[in-house]
């Protein structure tokens, strides 16, 4: 299979599990708590993924240059995910994707300053506004549903912020590593954290585990972490880090449409609209230029 195929499927495949990992964080941590569904996720993620690199013969290398890569990945792994699965203890999950949907704007801002991509133009920045006005009406929303609400966002927002960092400096500090060598290092540094996490904070074997958390635990370690996150690292290495981030524009809605379908949330007109907003400014950051160009230039 050529290559740019085999990029283009990997995307697509990481686009349908990105619009179902909302529901599927926020179904895991209902009765075992967020922090053991976090940490269980990741305890199988690692476990998967060492067996897959035994399988496929891939080196896990620890010299510095790798080393750097993983603490990358594990910035985002770590940092990035406790935040989302701490903020979905008080929002609908498809707010989560949503949120997630300014990742291209923050990706490219960090781009620009730490990889040298592409310039900040006035379409570019046109966008930028319509994404943080979205963002501001689902913002306002929350405010009406009360200060547990905004937390969540905020957190998610965090999350963001986070993982485009994390996504930026994979790009900029990993070279000729494979993206199993990329997840599995990651995961080697971020699962131990949280493990430690979650003794400290925690430490008690849930009394509750209903079936839907458990099969939710188990479809994000084995799926959304072991496949995800390597098919994730591997379209990072073959295109831009800003193209990359183009994953978000198409989840929301999708996320949203599982949210409703399976979990009877309750999405309301601000929140369609705060979406569309950032969907809009999401694309015209990404192809203003194209559209506005004149013909034959």
């Amino acid at each position: 299979m050529p290559a740019r195929v085999t990029v283009l499927l990997g995307f697509f495949i990481v686009v349908i599990i990105w619009s179902t990992t909302p529901l599927a964080i926020k179904w895991s941590g209902d009765g075992p708590g967020y922090l053991f569904a976090v940490m269980a996720r990741m305890v199988i993620g690692t476990v998967i993924m060492l067996l897959l690199a035994r399988i496929k013969r891939v080196r896990v290398p620890w010299h510095r240059q790798a080393l750097l890569t993983y603490s990358a990945a594990g910035l985002g792994i770590y940092g990035a995910m406790l935040s989302v699965y701490w903020g979905s203890q008080f929002i609908a999950s498809g707010f989560i994707s949503v949120i997630f949907g300014l990742t291209p704007i923050v990706t490219g801002i960090m781009a620009y300053f730490l990889l040298q991509e592409r310039g900040l133009t006035p379409l570019r920045l046109a966008g930028i506004l319509l994404g943080v006005a979205g963002l501001g009406v689902i913002f306002r929303r929350s405010f009406g549903l009360g200060e547990l609400v905004t937390l969540g966002i905020s957190a998610v927002f965090v999350s963001v912020l986070l993982h485009a960092l994390s996504s930026v400096l994979v790009k900029r500090w990993h070279t000729d590593l494979s993206a199993l060598s990329v997840t599995t290092g990651g995961l080697l540094l971020a699962t131990p954290a949280y493990i430690v996490t979650w003794l400290l904070v925690d430490g008690h074997l849930p009394a509750l585990m209903p079936a839907s958390a458990l099969w939710s635990i188990i479809y994000l370690g084995v799926i959304a972490t072991g496949i995800g996150f390597t098919l994730y690292f591997y379209i990072l290495k073959h295109m831009p880090a800003s193209q990359v981030a183009l994953l978000t524009l198409l989840t929301p809605v999708l996320a949203l449409w599982i949210g409703q379908l399976f979990n009877n949330e309750i999405v309301g007109m601000s929140a369609w609209l705060g979406s569309v907003l950032i969907l809009i400014g999401m694309s015209i950051y990404q192809w203003g230029g194209l559209w506005f160009q004149r013909p034959g230039k």
